[in-house]
């Protein structure tokens, strides 16, 4: 046996250890990444929350005006460092924070959205403060405030996933290249490049969890910061070298360091696929991601019913007008009248024919935003009285008696014992789905092929994101109105267009407002924002469908850079109260109007 001796010892080492033990527990835990990623986020809302509070609202009730512009683009930085977790885990709460500067709809859940944060102040700040403003822009961080305490608490409170994380950290960099370098949220104060610079910052503080000091992305992203700070020149900033030498670079690398660790989650049926590197790679974008079939089997069939269908006239009243009738293939499948003649033979249809190439790759259809769907559309068409004055079931008896389509419907819908008119529009919609072609020249010079632009080219491109605002509405990469990084929503602007060439009377063609006033949700003087805004259309395959705007008033693309020149109707004179457009002109010299018109022929699908 021991003697009491030992056994004193021993019980003096137990209580030791016990105490070490005990001491320790109240020492830093070790987090694991993910919530030490989540504690920064929560520490960055609360210097934002505290900097508002102790700092902007000050300077805005007391302090002199000429110190608004410093205070308010520090606030921004504020934002910057959170946006890549807000905009991705919070896209609500951060468009209240950050959202655009005016009311939009939004479609889907037929609800209007009223401007609020940042940059409905900026308005008021830039170019010069107006005093007057105080009391709207104190109630613009009563917002702010509020919304970050509802951040705060959802990071404080939902764990987030490594995969999220990653996920979340290329959408940042895709957002500073689709938005961020274009001064698509700071159009007035133009700090586009140093905000962009601490967004990139704050993704360094996001992969030294993931990664070394001397990791490539770590090196990419100090890069990346380095060349916007070294280059703040909004007009001269070179965002094509931008893209090429850092962003692309950056995104690959993330995206292959996401595979390398195996981080994977819920896969998300977006339009820019989650596993892509770049942009621009060749099947960065899922044209079925907007379509309303989750079943995609015999696509390939249900395509070619569909290609033959496209020219079959027995959709028409009339029996001679096919939907190639007006969208036609040598013409970018759209059509180089100013408005197609109407079917009964009086009159034209309501607006120009739009293109069809990638039309799939947009959430709704129409200039006036009216078919959630391409099936919607397409069945729209049919039955419109001026445009096809068809009958779908009457369509669908002249085509069962034509006995030509048997062995194509059988192979596109083996499931289905008669042909119906559900499939007739599905493998119409699966063939406009199939007219998806990002792979014009540009796109080639954005894959790495240096020779595939020429220099007045890759001018026209830092034109179209800079100097001539032109990207801060038809985004890159798909140069349309759908807002990146996600693609969920798209945009409608209210242009002012003239009925006639140089006109000073408004088009009367009222757009959204029409949409919007048949959902019955709102009267008309709530909607009077949307009075003519129209869809922001793509540019892509632009030199192939003139002529141009929703009533095809304008001949060419250089009678259009006058128009945007100018700052649309409300800068050419026209009494206008509601133009989301700028009507400040844009100085634009002729030479650099020919650079942007020669990139926008380079976005000709091959």
């Amino acid at each position: 046996m021991l003697n009491k001796k030992y056994l004193r010892v021993i019980f003096v080492l137990a209580l030791v250890v016990a105490m070490c033990e005990g001491l320790l527990s109240f020492g830093p835990k070790n987090h694991t990444p993910e919530e030490e990623i989540a504690n920064t986020i929560c520490h960055d809302i609360d210097a934002f929350s505290q900097y508002i509070s102790d700092t902007l609202q000050p300077a805005i009730l007391s302090g002199p005006s000429q110190n608004w512009q410093p205070y308010f683009l520090e606030a921004r930085k504020h934002y910057k460092k959170i946006e890549w977790a807000a905009e991705y885990f919070t896209y609500s709460t951060a468009r209240l924070i950050n959202g655009a500067p005016k009311t939009e709809a939004e479609l889907a859940g037929q609800t209007i959205m009223q401007p609020s944060g940042l940059q409905v102040m900026e308005e008021y700040i830039f170019p010069m403060p107006d005093t007057v403003a105080a009391p709207l822009l104190l109630q613009q961080t009563a917002i702010i405030l509020e919304n970050l305490q509802l951040l705060k608490a959802y990071f404080s409170n939902i764990s987030i996933a490594s995969w999220q994380i990653f996920d979340a950290a290329k959408l940042e960099v895709f957002r500073i290249e689709t938005l961020g370098i274009t001064g698509f949220d700071n159009a007035l104060s133009r700090n586009s490049m140093q905000e962009c610079a601490v967004s990139l910052e704050a993704l360094e503080k996001v992969f030294k969890h993931y990664t070394s000091s001397n990791d490539s992305i770590q090196s990419l992203l100090h890069k990346s910061v380095a060349f916007l700070l070294a280059n703040k020149s909004f007009n001269d900033f070179n965002r094509a070298e931008f893209i090429r030498e850092y962003a692309n670079p950056l995104t690959t690398s993330i995206e292959l360091l996401r595979k390398k660790l195996n981080f994977t989650g819920y896969q998300y049926n977006r339009l820019l696929r989650q596993d892509v590197f770049t942009l621009f790679d060749s099947n960065a974008f899922n044209a079925d991601a907007y379509s309303p079939f989750i079943n995609q089997e015999n696509k390939a069939a249900k395509i070619k019913l569909g290609q033959i269908l496209f020219t079959e006239t027995a959709f028409s009243g009339n029996n001679k007008v096919s939907c190639a009738s007006c969208h036609q293939q040598e013409n970018a499948f759209a059509e180089n009248m100013v408005k197609h003649a109407a079917i009964k033979g009086t009159g034209s249809i309501d607006r120009n024919t739009p293109s069809l190439i990638n039309a799939a790759l947009q959430p709704q259809q129409f200039y006036d935003q009216r078919a959630e769907t391409l099936e919607s559309q397409v069945a729209d068409v049919i039955h419109d009285p001026k445009e096809m004055n068809g009958n779908l079931n009457v369509a669908l008896k002249n085509i069962i008696a034509s006995g030509k389509y048997e062995t194509l419907f059988s192979n596109a819908f083996p499931e289905k014992e008669s042909i119906d008119s559900t499939s007739v529009i599905e493998a119409l919609a699966a063939y406009i789905r199939s007219l998806v072609k990002l792979n014009s020249r540009f796109d080639e010079y954005m894959q790495g092929n240096d020779t595939a632009l020429t220099s007045e080219e890759v001018q026209g491109f830092n034109l179209f994101m800079g100097k001539a605002q032109c990207a801060t509405c038809h985004y890159m990469p798909l140069f349309s109105g759908v807002f990146p990084p996600k693609y969920i929503t798209q945009d409608a602007e209210v242009l002012a267009v003239p009925a006639k060439p140089k006109g000073k009377i408004i088009d009367p063609d009222r757009g959204l407002f029409t949409t919007l006033l048949h959902y019955n949700y709102y009267d008309s003087t709530r909607l009077l924002e949307f009075d003519h805004a129209f869809k922001t259309p793509s540019v892509r395959n632009i030199s192939q469908t003139a002529p141009y705007m929703h009533n095809g008033i304008y001949e060419t693309l250089e009678d259009v850079m006058e128009f945007y020149n100018n700052g649309g109707g409300a800068g050419e004179g026209l009494q206008v109260l509601n133009q989301s457009l700028s009507s400040e002109k844009l100085n634009l010299t002729p030479a650099e109007i020919k650079a942007v018109v020669a990139f926008m022929k380079s976005l000709d699908s091959r």
